[in-house]
């Protein structure tokens, strides 16, 4: 039995699934027999194989999987006390399942906190924008605010934790959680701003300074807002007044000339795109 649990775990790990979820046809095939075999050597049913995994300490599921568990039970945690409290002994708590389920599935509990991040941070947001952009810069500009301070007050709300994380611990937690997001993020963002920038409309500057420049003031807003606000009251613009201040800064710090006129026709006037990654 123990080598159909080793196959049904690893199994289980390929398709991101719970072992109770895996067809036996993918079990038996990890294990390198016919279905016909394992269903032979399981007395029929797949319920002693369940309960053996279970003996290994690993939780077969039938639940909903273990995966959705722990990221919900992780993102409630962040939210509640910070990511110094998410423990995988926590986590396992609140989600009811095991540690070496979620050591399965994770792989540790950066991957867990990575998979936490991808979920409830900017990048679903960010990905959809990049999937169908606006036309105009502007129209894009703005809309990259909005799904970026949407995901600041999504709750729970990870994103504000991560970054509180980020700026007292820069090689902590919060780090190798962005980390993970990045190459993913910064596709998005060379999707919606490369060719705004090869039509000669952003400044040619590299790919992270127009990121930084774009972020860096709404950031600073959105985590002061909560001290600004019982100080200054109605002398604080609202959240949106305060997009779209900080939507015209940046293309009043960026946008070429005529960047809002003839969209369809310009060209870049011989200006190189920002450099990619190994580019001069």
């Amino acid at each position: 039995m123990k080598d159909l649990v080793t196959a049904a775990l690893a199994a289980a790990k390929e398709r991101g699934q719970d072992v109770a979820d895996v067809p036996l046809t993918a079990i038996a095939a990890a294990a390198g027999i016919s279905r016909s075999t394992l269903l032979r050597r399981l007395g029929g049913s797949r319920t002693a194989l369940d309960e053996a995994v279970r003996r290994s300490g690993v939780d077969p599921g039938g639940r909903p999987p273990v995966r959705e568990r722990a990221v919900g039970a992780a993102a409630a945690l962040v939210a509640e006390r910070g990511l110094a409290a998410v423990t995988l002994d926590a986590v396992a708590d609140r989600a009811g399942c095991s540690l070496p389920s979620l050591h399965t599935v994770f792989e540790g509990r950066d991957g867990l906190l990575a998979a936490v991040f991808e979920q409830y941070g900017p990048l679903p947001d960010l990905e959809a924008l990049a999937a169908d952009p606006p036309e105009r810069l502007a129209d894009t500009v703005r809309a990259f605010y909005d799904a970026f301070a949407a995901a600041f007050q999504r709750e729970p709300r990870i994103v504000p934790a991560v970054f509180a994380d980020l700026f007292s611990r820069p090689d902590g937690p919060a780090a190798r959680m962005m980390a993970a997001s990045l190459p993913r993020m910064f596709g998005g963002l060379d999707r919606l701003l490369r060719p705004h920038v090869e039509a000669g409309r952003l400044r040619p500057l590299p790919l992270p300074v127009l990121v930084q420049l774009m972020l860096g003031p709404l950031i600073t807003h959105i985590l002061l807002r909560p001290v600004l606000e019982p100080a200054l009251g109605a002398g604080l613009p609202s959240l949106e007044e305060s997009i779209d201040l900080f939507a015209d800064s940046y293309l009043r710090a960026v946008a070429l000339p005529g960047a809002e006129s003839g969209l369809t026709g310009e060209g870049s006037g011989g200006r190189e795109p920002y450099p990619t990654r190994g580019e001069p």
